[in-house]
């Protein structure tokens, strides 16, 4: 027996991308953004979600999507990231589909060195590109991105 993959279902200038489920949190609605100076360009600033501060990382740069301004119209994924929760600024959530294993490819068995894409999901209306988020960001982004979290909250605890 084999067990059914869920993903959530998300739009970027109306490609399809998902996320495992059990990597994802909640969907929350856009909101203003606060920058954060020492953080890696992948980095868009911070969110305060329910008081707790979490990154908010630009999906549309790490796959050479346009770059455009964020709409209240807009999404924020919250999801687990290398440890760590994040905030990924979406188009929208399409909804959780489950797959049985043979419906999903391996990102390197359709071309090798694809980045960020953990695989491809068949589905009877075209492709959906899967996520890896633990590879979402490198090693040297998840450092930056430490130290400029922790300037964040020094000023927050100071009062700057």
């Amino acid at each position: 027996m084999s067990i059914e993959t869920q993903l959530l279902v998300f739009l970027l200038e109306g490609q399809r991308y998902a996320l495992p489920l059990g990597t994802v949190e909640r969907i929350v609605r856009a909101a203003e953004i606060t920058p954060l100076p020492q953080a890696p360009q992948i980095v868009l600033g911070a969110l305060d979600v329910a008081g707790t501060i979490l990154p908010v990382l630009n999906v549309r740069r790490r796959f050479r999507l346009p770059e455009r301004e964020i709409h209240p119209s807009d999404q924020f994924l919250i999801a687990h990231a290398g440890g760590r929760a994040v905030a990924l600024v979406i188009d929208a959530a399409t909804g959780v589909v489950e797959l049985p294993p043979a419906q999903i490819v391996a990102a390197t068995s359709v071309a090798p060195g694809l980045e960020h894409i953990q695989g491809v999901a068949r589905m009877s209306d075209g492709l959906i590109l899967i996520h890896d988020l633990e590879s979402f960001l490198s090693l040297d982004e998840a450092a930056a991105l430490d130290r400029a979290m922790s300037a964040q909250q020094e000023e927050v605890m100071h009062g700057a």
